[in-house]
């Protein structure tokens, strides 16, 4: 049986900022096994353009507590899109609008 998998306390913030910004946003933190928590499709993208994974770490805890799982860091190394890891709304929506 597979555990619940954690999910960043300002998870829902950066969700909610993303679509006020008119992105369209799939929480996929559900999924575990390194798929970063957020894919995000900004409202400047024309429809084939590919969408961007962003990985919300909490910015309130310590470094060592915001590292990369192995899982992740192996999806990120082989996902050959966008994949930016993020602490906040503001740093979402600029990973966003850099990958535009």
């Amino acid at each position: 049986m597979r555990r619940a998998e954690k999910v960043d306390a300002n998870n829902a913030e950066i969700v909610k900022a993303l679509r006020a910004a008119g992105c369209g946003v799939i929480d996929m933190s559900p999924m575990g096994k390194g798929v970063p928590d957020l894919l995000v499709h900004a409202p400047t993208f024309p429809a084939c353009r590919m969408p961007v994974f962003l990985e919300v770490k909490d910015g309130k805890k310590p470094p060592s507590a915001r590292k990369l799982t192995p899982d992740q860091e192996r999806f990120h190394r082989e996902w050959k899109g966008c994949v930016f890891v993020v602490t906040s709304a503001d740093e979402a929506l600029a990973a966003v609008l850099k990958a535009a």
